[in-house]
């Protein structure tokens, strides 16, 4: 991937005539360079020293495969868009049509206003308006921070400004990636002791312990997964589960989220454009149709708010020939 073709930063007009995703914000430190769009508060790059650990995309493009955004007031999937509010049928709108699912949230088109920036981050903010399916009146704040050890950390916060207890779960849809290595050659890691099984609609109807290619405790080649799931029961070490990419030379990336979000997704794909295959490790606090199970889902009260916590770090010292 040529990094140097990366946008740089602009004056609002000209970069929102310039990009698909609007505002381009670029973030700078030592090695590392983040790149946060104006459009779902996506992450379009995280790259250290030229090696790009994030799947990326065109100026003319928006996210192929979601990559990059951030999800409120909820992430993944609702069975149908329709969920029950003190017994009252809520209908929201059906974003995927090829499954009759109400997918990723309500923010995935949304533009995001600058809160605050400086040197090393970025905050940005946008409204979840009442409207058929959820009315409720919340702020989805998202803040990118390249850290002193040049890693990558995101703080998603949800603020409730209605005037009743409204229900979210936050999540992210990151695709990791090491440089050019092919996506197949890389080896995934994911500590996780319980998988969700959804049915051909991508809901989950029941859960089971990991077993074959659904155990990712000890690495699976990539090349030999077609995955599609989530997980949960992860191993957290001090506060942290971390889920890894390594590459046959010693190097990796990884994607780490914090105590407050339970659960993770794993999609392998062969229709990223460009990738013979991708990986994206989704950070959320709950599974798909938790409006409806009741999994992972989380009420905010009037005024109250909640945050999580997930970013990115690499190890690129090759240790093996």
């Amino acid at each position: 991937m040529d990094l140097s073709a990366m946008p740089s930063a602009a004056g609002p007009d000209e970069t929102m005539r310039r990009y698909a995703t609007g505002r381009q914000y670029e973030l700078r430190r030592g090695d590392a360079l983040a790149v946060v769009t104006e459009l779902a508060a996506g992450l379009r790059l995280y790259s250290r020293g030229g090696t790009a650990l994030t799947e990326s995309y065109g100026d003319a493009d928006i996210p192929p495969g979601a990559t990059g955004i951030t999800l409120a007031p909820w992430a993944n999937r609702v069975e149908d868009g329709v969920w029950y509010l003190n017994g009252k049928k809520l209908q929201l709108d059906i974003t995927e049509v090829s499954r009759n699912n109400a997918s990723h949230g309500l923010l995935r088109n949304s533009s995001y206003e600058l809160v605050d920036e400086d040197e090393f981050s970025v905050t940005l903010e946008s409204a979840v308006f009442p409207q058929h399916g959820y009315p409720f009146l919340l702020r989805h704040r998202v803040r990118y921070e390249l850290a002193e050890d040049l890693g990558l950390v995101v703080r998603q916060t949800l603020i409730n400004d209605s005037q009743g207890p409204a229900p979210f779960v936050l999540g992210a849809h990151p695709y990791l990636r090491l440089g050019d290595v092919p996506s197949e050659d890389l080896t995934v890691s994911v500590d996780a002791r319980t998988r969700l099984v959804a049915d051909d609609r991508l809901i989950p109807r029941s859960t089971e312990p990991v077993s074959g290619d659904f155990d990712l405790r000890g690495g699976r080649l990539v090349g030999s997964l077609d995955l599609d799931s989530a997980y949960t029961d992860l191993a957290f070490d001090g506060g942290v589960a971390r889920h890894t990419l390594r590459s046959p030379d010693g190097r990796t990336v990884s994607l780490w989220q914090d105590a407050g979000c339970g659960y993770v997704h794993v999609f392998v794909t062969t229709e990223f454009p460009g990738r013979s295959k991708a990986v994206a490790i989704e950070p959320m606090t709950g599974p798909a149709n938790a409006f409806n199970s009741g999994d992972g889902l989380g009420w905010l009260a009037p005024g109250e708010q909640f945050s999580m916590t997930w970013g990115i770090s690499a190890s690129l010292t090759a240790t093996a020939g």
